[in-house]
């Protein structure tokens, strides 16, 4: 677990011990929910983001402390952890720099698949609104990412050809796949943890350690794009 996302749930952990006096249920409890939220499979137009992860809460207290549901207590649980999470969404110094000198160069669009509520609180949370010419959020389209549409729907968006974009990305499946499904010109994966990607997972065109690697590369493809032609 990383050092935000354990001390998002320490928080929690800290309110059911001190008010409710749980003892090492709490840490059971916190488990259980990253367990599930690994796990979340939501769908937008059937299900509600905060009943979905309230639930999380209270199975995960009813299946360690038994008896009745409280959903009370869940929704006090998911709120808290919500409200840590956001407060710990920022976007760092030397990322605000790159992304509004790139942005003298270049067109720049978010895209992020997801829930509409949950993307649209990061981002203002966040407050990366003005570093992008547009943001797009999967849930809010009628496909997410690896779909070739939304890439296109973004290239819309931008006034933009398809065989003019670089897709930027963490995420293999979805990132990567999505922009080579939608022919891209480039795609560069962020692959900040140094992992090998399993054989069968999508290749991409370059791969940096980190996003601040950015510009130079975005260079280098200019350089030899030009040379090519």
């Amino acid at each position: 677990m990383s050092r935000p996302s354990y001390f998002i749930l320490h928080q929690v952990i800290k309110l059911l011990k001190s008010k409710y006096h749980y003892k090492e249920e709490a840490e059971i409890i916190c488990d259980k929910v990253q367990v599930k939220l690994s796990k979340e499979c939501f769908h937008p137009y059937s299900t509600c983001i905060t009943d979905l992860r309230t639930s999380h809460w209270e199975e995960a207290i009813q299946e360690t402390k038994g008896g009745a549901n409280n959903r009370k207590l869940a929704e006090e649980c998911y709120f808290l952890w919500k409200s840590t999470r956001l407060q710990h969404m920022t976007l760092a110094e030397d990322i605000k720099a790159m992304l509004t000198e790139l942005r003298k160069e270049v067109r720049l669009l978010l895209l992020t698949n997801g829930d509409r509520q949950t993307q649209r609180e990061k981002i203002e949370a966040c407050a990366c609104q003005s570093y992008f010419d547009a943001i797009v959020v999967g849930g809010e389209q009628k496909e997410e990412k690896p779909a070739p549409s939304i890439f296109y729907h973004c290239c819309d968006l931008l006034g933009v050809q398809p065989g003019d974009c670089v897709m930027v990305g963490d995420t293999l499946e979805t990132d990567i796949q999505g922009g080579l499904n939608a022919g891209l010109k480039a795609t560069i994966w962020i692959n900040k943890n140094g992992i090998a990607p399993l054989t069968s997972s999508p290749i991409p065109h370059y791969i940096v350690s980190s996003v601040l690697e950015l510009p130079a590369l975005l260079q280098n493809i200019d350089d030899k794009v030009n040379m090519s032609a």
